[in-house]
């Protein structure tokens, strides 16, 4: 029996920290709406490339992250990256094997999943819905995904990332 040892987790560690920098980059107003949620697809690309070591648990504590970093209810974002992160894993090994226009439609799915439980829990505290454009970030970040997906990829194999 072979035994894996990890390697490159401070190249995990410093692509959600990447994503983290993008998600508080100031952007003009009108743009605000369409940026899309670098964490959850950060998330998403290490949940399909290496559901060993990145999951649920990684979710959560990202989530917590986000909700410091943007000030918002304690436990939104974790719930939705958890959830995220928890279905992610269960469709990993057949969204792989999609051809990558399919893989963007799921991973827009995906992030309009965390974006629908983000507003649900803001719905508990009595905030008011957002506009139409709420939803626009997804979109993006389903166009966005197989900009991400081949970056992530050829700096993983790079970097050596097992």
């Amino acid at each position: 029996m072979t035994e894996t040892r990890h390697q490159g987790g401070w190249f995990i560690v410093a692509s959600f920290l990447l994503a983290y920098v993008l998600t508080i980059v100031p952007l003009p107003p009108w743009l605000t709406y369409a940026r899309p949620d670098w964490v959850a697809l950060v998330l998403v690309y290490w949940c399909f490339a290496l559901p060993e070591r990145v999951g649920v648990g990684v979710g959560w504590l990202c989530g917590l992250l986000q909700d410091v970093l943007q000030s918002s209810l304690l436990g939104q974002h974790a719930l939705a990256y958890a959830l995220l992160a928890f279905l992610t894993l269960k469709l990993h090994q057949q969204v792989r094997v999609f051809p990558l226009w399919q893989q963007a439609l799921s991973v827009m799915l995906l992030l309009l999943a965390v974006r629908l439980l983000v507003l649900w829990s803001n719905s508990f505290v009595g905030r008011p819905l957002p506009v139409t454009s709420y939803w626009l970030g997804a979109l993006t970040g389903a166009v966005l995904w197989p900009a991400v997906f081949f970056l992530m990829r050829e700096l993983r194999h790079r970097f050596g990332v097992r």
